[in-house]
């Protein structure tokens, strides 16, 4: 067993050689992964009706509402004093409506696709195809940010020495400040990454699930982008 792995499974260890991400650290805020959310709810709202879930305000309520819980819970996503089963379901449920809501839409506009969208310009089917695209890199993201190392709080605890993603800054030492850990951005840049290149870039899956996930979303960017741009092609003709 290396130092590293040893000092991780002491979360009081206060080792200035043991990288953040293996020790027990405060945490991080809830503003971005917060804007992430409110971006991909108002992509929801402004998707054509016919692609959204009815009643049309029902997810992006329910969204908000687990948002608010959420921030009530835990407002800064510090380790809390009691387990935190509770903030991880929220966590879970808030990712899942996401997702829900966004392969719904992905679904009827796939539909629209292969039956003739009739009446609508290639202009409004580019937009509405990148909004969803856009969605699904921000759902992707909300599940690599929660299922990696097992969510934000338990890698705060530093309890977990094995990752399911490896970052650059984790291969090599002096390539980053001393106290740097993955935060949601982190996770962000990853989905928006593997939903352009269709496959990893500079940040590895190590776990299966994570490779099983990545690989989902590159299937799914694939084939929504290819759908959407064949389709416009094909009405500008």
């Amino acid at each position: 067993m290396t130092d590293h792995e040893i000092a991780a499974q002491d979360p009081d260890d206060d080792d200035a050689n043991v990288p953040a991400w293996l020790r027990r650290t405060e945490g991080e805020q809830r503003w971005a992964v917060t804007a992430a959310l409110l971006v991909a709810i108002a992509i929801q709202l402004t998707l054509p009706e016919s692609l959204s879930i009815h009643p049309r305000w029902l997810i992006p309520a329910l969204e908000l509402a687990l948002i608010v819980a959420l921030v009530a819970v835990n407002p800064h996503q510090r380790i809390p004093d009691k387990p935190a089963r509770n903030v991880r379901i929220l966590g879970l449920l808030l990712a899942g409506a996401v997702s829900l809501a966004n392969a719904w839409s992905a679904v009827m506009l796939v539909r629209d696709l292969i039956h003739g969208a009739h009446g609508i310009t290639p202009v409004q089917l580019l937009m509405t195809g990148a909004g969803i695209w856009l969605t699904n890199i921000i759902a992707y993201s909300l599940w690599y940010w929660e299922w990696d190392r097992g969510g934000p709080i338990l890698r705060s605890m530093g309890t977990h020495k094995h990752p399911d993603f490896l970052f650059p800054q984790m291969q090599q030492e002096g390539i980053a400040r001393p106290n740097w850990e993955p935060q949601y951005v982190d996770y962000l840049y990853v989905a928006f990454t593997n939903a352009t290149a269709f496959s990893p870039t500079d940040t590895m899956p190590l776990s299966r699930w994570a490779k099983l996930l990545m690989a989902s979303q590159s299937m799914v960017s694939l084939l929504t982008l290819a759908l959407v741009i064949a389709r416009a092609v094909g009405v500008l003709q």
